[in-house]
């Protein structure tokens, strides 16, 4: 066990860098960057301030910017070293743990990020506990009535809620709750004078925003955990240590439960860290933005369309170190489960 933990710890280096070099890369070939975007701004703010201003007070508008000027542009935000150095000087903050700065917001990555994670943790718990507290009995039943009218009904209305994507329910959920019927919010995480309620009230004014957003990220994530919750059953209720249990004259809710379940819940239960660490960055953008949610989905959102490269690079650091160790924690959880797995 210790080896195969070193060495899957020693393949995430190789993994790390391979996913921060190719995107690095691509980086240097994606037109609009920091540079051409102040570039810009300023030949923009040149020609429409002094616009008007004779030749010979010396408008520029249309010549662009001097060389000297965009060279200082470059140095500001460190395009002025060879695209290897940068890269190197990258590699060597992140070993240290330090993200840099935000190019446009003047702030640490890890603040933004201290700052979004809050929203992300509210949705993403959220949507994982109520998912897995529904899905894992409702796949359950389903495996006990297999071909009656509950298995059928139950498989169309989870299949239909997989089928409708988040953001066209968040829609409609926002027109006839949010507008017509004006029973939630539409937007926020919390109302505007939420810091001088009472802690019963906030509550209740927390539940009572989240409430939407939860049901369109909800209803799509109970397909795939339901119906591998029921094949799961399936496949063990089959088997011969069951039906020898059943001879032998065992209660049949024991032999469900205590028998069966064990067993069935393997794949299941080996999904719990990585989906559980996945809640508190896994946030949705189209969810974030429909309900005005400021959390990390609409964070890496802007960064890459205004290029802020620090915090794009930085949250795919932190992002992927974390999908590593998590994917890690998720195969060990298998010889926790089931002993008889060896790795070796």
């Amino acid at each position: 066990m210790a080896s195969y933990i070193l060495k899957r710890l020693l393949l995430m280096l190789p993994t790390l860098l391979g996913v921060l070099l190719v995107t690095f890369v691509v980086i240097q070939f994606v037109p609009g960057g920091p540079v051409e975007q102040m570039v810009a701004q300023l030949q923009g703010r040149d020609s429409g301030g002094e616009g008007a201003a004779s030749a010979g007070a010396g408008y520029r508008g249309r010549q662009g910017l001097d060389p000297q000027r965009i060279e200082e542009i470059k140095k500001l935000y460190g395009f002025d070293k060879p695209a290897p150095q940068r890269f190197w000087d990258m590699l060597k903050s992140f070993a240290r743990l330090d993200l840099g700065t935000s190019f446009y917001q003047r702030k640490d990555v890890w603040q933004l990020i201290k700052e979004k994670l809050p929203v992300s943790i509210s949705l993403g718990l959220w949507t994982f506990f109520i998912s897995y507290l529904v899905a894992v009995p409702l796949g359950v039943a389903k495996a006990v009535r297999a071909g009656t009218r509950f298995d059928f009904v139950s498989t169309l209305v989870v299949l239909v809620g997989y089928a409708i994507p988040g953001f066209v329910l968040g829609v409609a959920l926002l027109v006839v709750f949010g507008g017509q019927l004006q029973w939630f919010p539409l937007r926020g995480l919390t109302s505007s004078n939420w810091e001088q309620l009472g802690w019963g009230a906030r509550i209740v004014d927390y539940l009572w925003h989240i409430t939407l957003p939860l049901i369109a990220m909800v209803l799509g994530s109970f397909a795939v955990t339901t119906m591998l919750t029921k094949n799961s059953f399936l496949e063990e209720i089959r088997k011969q240590y069951v039906l020898t249990a059943r001879a032998k004259g065992l209660d049949e809710r024991k032999v469900l439960w205590k028998h069966v379940m064990r067993n069935a819940l393997i794949p299941i239960i080996t999904g719990f860290p990585s989906a559980f660490i996945g809640a508190f960055f896994a946030g949705s953008l189209l969810i974030e933005t429909l309900f005005s949610l400021d959390g990390l989905g609409l964070l890496s959102y802007e960064s890459v369309i205004r290029r802020d490269y620090p915090v794009v690079l930085g949250t795919l650091f932190l992002f992927t170190l974390i999908g590593l160790v998590t994917k890690l924690i998720s195969d060990l959880c298998y010889v926790l489960v089931d002993p008889r797995v060896k790795f070796d």
